[in-house]
């Protein structure tokens, strides 16, 4: 992953590791992955249930399920410096201000007992330090920029009385409060219809081409992928096994697991009597092999993938790939 263009990224992952201590041992959720995200672009991590993606982005904010989970090698680095470096004081600066979380779950990451208003209130009240009246007002107009209809009466709602798309669009709201440089979207259209979904996705375009806001955009859709990313990352078993622009990956995706899960996408044009699926199961995180995770889901497996992990092979300035046969 090299400099884009010649210019810096605005944040970048280097070799990042996020273990689960358990009584049942060590669990490598996040294991030496690498990214780079540069300002104003939009990288799409993208990989089955269960691949790290969702830690990954939580350990990006320090936001990992402590004392289970635990940060145990790598560095983030936001403008050059060490997000891990900082104590959980200095992070909570950084958080909402600087770098913010979109929720996969909006139901469960909206507080019931509050009003919508209030929690759309709380990080402009910590960071931006804005009086009552002008937090109510950036609050309605943080809601119709999101295009939540009857924004003035919506903010006296609870959780519960507002619709899935809705309330999608509330966290994004508070995503989005403090004009962060980074937003990291956790798979924010699971819940949403096709209509909806399309409607969401063009109004993050519409608030970076605005803001200048950079993106990490989480999914296991390939559809969002291919409309809404500039970069891509595939994620397997708590590693990046390829990375590439989106069009490069799109037309030549190298790595197995890419190209099985692009097989598996639905053709449209095409009538078949099954859908492709990728054999087997993702491996535990407590099951970690000495060879190539994805070894025993391979159809091109050798001896040499069996017994050592694959090293990253740049196949072009942007496009790299993890595997002992790449073709």
């Amino acid at each position: 992953m090299s400099v884009l263009n010649g210019e810096q990224p605005l944040l970048e992952v280097r070799n990042l590791k996020t273990h689960f201590i358990t009584r049942r041992g060590v669990g490598r959720a996040v294991e030496n992955v690498s990214l780079k995200l540069f300002p104003g672009k939009t990288l799409g991590l993208v990989g089955e249930s269960g691949s790290g993606k969702s830690m990954t982005a939580l350990s990006l904010l320090r936001l990992h399920p402590e004392p289970a989970a635990q940060i145990v090698g790598g560095e983030v680095l936001f403008r050059g410096e060490d997000l891990l470096k900082k104590t959980p004081k200095e992070m909570q600066r950084y958080r909402g201000k600087h770098l913010a979380y979109v929720p996969q779950d909006p139901l469960s990451s909206l507080n019931p007992v509050f009003r919508i208003g209030e929690q759309v209130e709380e990080p402009m009240r910590i960071h931006l330090k804005l009086g009552r009246g002008d937090l109510r007002h950036r609050a309605v107009e943080l809601l119709q920029r999101v295009q939540v209809p009857a924004a003035e009466d919506r903010i006296s709602s609870y959780p519960h009385q507002l619709s899935g798309g809705t309330r999608q669009r509330v966290v994004s709201a508070i995503g989005i409060s403090c004009n962060p440089e980074v937003l990291v979207a956790d798979e924010p259209t699971t819940s949403l219809d096709v209509t909806v979904q399309a409607v969401y996705l063009d109004l993050l375009r519409d608030i970076q081409q605005e803001s200048g806001l950079s993106i990490l955009f989480i999914t296991h859709d390939f559809g969002i992928v291919a409309n809404l990313c500039d970069e891509v990352a595939v994620m397997y078993a708590g590693g990046i096994v390829e990375h590439a622009p989106t069009a490069e990956l799109f037309d030549r995706p190298r790595h197995p697991y890419t190209q099985a899960l692009m097989a598996a996408l639905p053709d449209p044009t095409r009538i078949v009597d099954r859908l492709i699926a990728i054999p087997g199961q993702p491996p535990s995180i407590f099951d970690r092999t000495t060879g190539c995770p994805f070894a025993p889901r391979c159809q091109r497996v050798t001896s040499v993938c069996l017994e050592q992990a694959p090293q990253s092979v740049a196949l072009s300035a942007q496009h790299s790939a993890s595997c002992w046969n790449l073709v």
